[in-house]
């Protein structure tokens, strides 16, 4: 077999074929390919035995062929999923291509190409944190998502516009491997849904219908852009999150544990890593702005349980953080420090002096007349 074929979705050197597909593939693609043999069978590169015909088949063949062939007509808004994303995304890509053919195939792509969807999903209760089955519309007509609290009602419970929405899969989070969290603007505040579908097949094609709109709305908003400047503004994960404790702006309060999110610029934090909304936010500028990432507390610091400390310092204050571990802390770190480390651009100065919690504010420099508008507008206080 010729390994320079060797190539899938960002793993290296991977131990695995599909001898019927010809393309070489990780363990992790692998189980997912085996569990469509009507179109993939597979074996161990290194040990298995392989068939004359099967080894010439593979070198007639490779990635490379494989992605002329079944990702010929992969729609621009489509999420290519990577090797750091879920089992979901990436089973249905793998579905998608060779079993269902999407991408040969355009008729196929209805489901998330049409503009108008809709049909009903599980979402989690602001309140009482049941999901509970609610009938969800999507319509690039009128750029937006909106939700029903019964299947009878005339008026939406929300209405969610698609210029403000992002939607990633959190499937740790939410409890369930196809669900999704979908943040929106209300009343100028970043809103939280999280929801699922039983059906991986279907909460995919939720998700890329999301992205079409956004992706169609660009178009209109900035007709001069270019399809590749438009995709990475669809959908975005966020850098990280997790549990890290917290004290007040005296920094004389007791230390709180609190479940923070790093989106892009805006580190928020919550009561619970299901609330509707953050509690608090700060923005995170670049060092050429005055922003710094710290290892450790001052050390004056009281009050803190967890023993690894993070300092963020900014024009206006610092903000005192401890981590559980050491690996915690580091990861944290790195993730801050990537965040300072790249120049801002211009519009995000807006952000960077806004104090209080989110919804301060106006968004007044942001909107469809800027391509690198900011996805958000973050205040930076750090509330109790």
């Amino acid at each position: 077999m010729n390994p320079k074929n060797i190539w899938n979705a960002g793993w290296r050197d991977p131990d695995w074929a599909s001898y019927t597909l010809g393309v070489f593939i990780c363990l992790s693609c692998s189980g997912i390919h085996r569990n469509i043999p009507q179109v993939s069978k597979v074996k161990s590169v290194r040990l298995d035995t392989w068939e004359e015909a099967q080894v010439e088949f593979m070198a007639s063949h490779g990635n490379n062929a494989a992605r002329a062939t079944y990702e010929s007509k992969v729609p621009s808004f489509y999420y290519r999923p990577t090797a750091s994303d879920c089992q979901l995304l990436r089973e249905q890509w793998i579905r998608a291509k060779y079993e269902r053919q999407e991408f040969t195939r355009p008729e196929k792509q209805e489901p998330y190409s049409a503009g108008y969807r809709e049909g009903f999903l599980w979402k989690r209760g602001r309140d009482n944190g049941q999901f509970l089955s609610r009938k969800f519309v999507l319509t690039e007509r009128e750029g937006a998502l909106k939700y029903f609290n019964r299947n009878d009602a005339k008026e939406p419970k929300a209405v969610m516009k698609i210029e403000h929405l992002n939607a990633t899969f959190q499937p740790a989070k939410i409890g369930h491997p196809h669900g999704l969290q979908v943040t929106y603007l209300k009343d100028n505040s970043t809103r939280n849904i999280f929801v699922y579908h039983e059906d991986g097949k279907e909460m995919v094609d939720w998700f890329n219908a999301l992205r079409a709109a956004r992706f169609h709305y660009l178009q209109v908003a900035f007709p001069g852009a270019s399809d590749a400047d438009l995709v990475p503004k669809l959908s975005r994960n966020y850098l990280k999150e997790g549990y890290m404790e917290k004290t007040g702006p005296k920094q004389t309060e007791g230390f709180r544990k609190r479940w923070f999110t790093m989106d892009d610029r805006r580190l928020m934090y919550f009561k619970d890593p299901l609330d509707a909304f953050a509690r608090g936010e700060v923005f995170i500028g670049s060092k050429e702005s005055g922003y710094t990432v710290l290892d450790g507390l001052p050390p004056s610091t009281q009050g803190h349980h967890w023993p690894h400390g993070i300092t963020i310092v900014t024009p206006e204050r610092k903000f005192l953080l401890a981590c559980e571990t050491e690996s915690e802390q580091r990861a944290w770190v790195e993730a801050f420090r990537k965040v300072v480390d790249r120049p801002m651009l211009p519009q995000e100065y807006a952000g960077e002096g806004r104090a209080g919690r989110p919804g301060d504010c106006a968004r007044t420099p942001c909107g469809p007349d800027r391509l690198d508008a900011c996805p958000f507008c973050s205040g930076s206080a750090l509330q109790a």
